[in-house]
């Protein structure tokens, strides 16, 4: 019993690690977005400066567009207050955008919490991913996810749902691989270890999860 204990604290110890960098890889890739934009912003306006020298409004306007589409792509889309759930919630709603997931987010929570940052992206991240894997078994018009955010007196509360494929379900496991599965049981984990609360239900068409971690 010692032994596989041993080996289950391995294997936990080496998941945790890989989903920190995973993260951290998201959140990297979204920063450096958002620096070549600000590296490239002195370019942006010499170009629109000789535009306007020669006259040549509507090209500042199709120019000003342009931008505006790129600046949609990297803007933090959450500002919640707390920036590791900032990073974590934006890296994550960008790889929603690309799979084409509408999702409608509100969070304000404080700027420290006694969360630990691994245990914030155990529990953000699995949700989310987990969410997004539902909606892809999904045709793009009907893909959404919603997340909400807030202090509930000394809890730190968090809903997120997602739509879904398929009726109501009465289990919550996955058949996905032990990596899915896996993630669920660390968000209980994390749940259980801070003394938490944590509720899933399931209807025809959707999938909600809401959990209160005490601060």
């Amino acid at each position: 019993m010692l032994l596989l204990d041993k080996l289950l604290e391995k294997k936990l110890a080496s998941y945790e690690k890989e989903l920190l960098q995973k993260y951290y890889a998201e959140v990297e890739n979204m920063y450096d977005k958002m620096r070549g934009w600000r590296h490239d912003y002195r370019h942006h306006i010499q170009t629109m400066k000789v535009h306007m020298v020669n006259g040549e409004y509507d090209e500042i306007g199709r120019y000003l567009d342009m931008l505006d589409d790129d600046l949609t792509n990297v803007e933090t889309v959450i500002r919640t207050g707390n920036r590791m759930a900032d990073a974590i919630l934006n890296s994550k709603l960008s790889l929603a955008a690309q799979k084409e997931i509408r999702v409608k987010a509100e969070a304000q929570i404080p700027v420290s919490l006694s969360v630990s940052e691994l245990d914030l992206c155990i529990v953000i991240g699995n949700l989310l991913d987990n969410a997004m894997d539902a909606c892809m078994e999904l045709p793009p018009a009907e893909r959404l996810i919603r997340v909400y955010m807030e202090m509930k007196g000394n809890y730190l509360y968090l809903a997120l749902t997602n739509t879904a494929a398929g009726e109501k379900k009465k289990t919550f496991h996955t058949t996905k691989g032990s990596g899915h599965g896996f993630g669920i049981a660390r968000v209980d984990a994390v749940v259980k270890k801070y003394g938490g609360y944590v509720k899933r239900a399931s209807e025809d068409g959707a999938f909600s999860t809401e959990v209160l971690l005490p601060m």
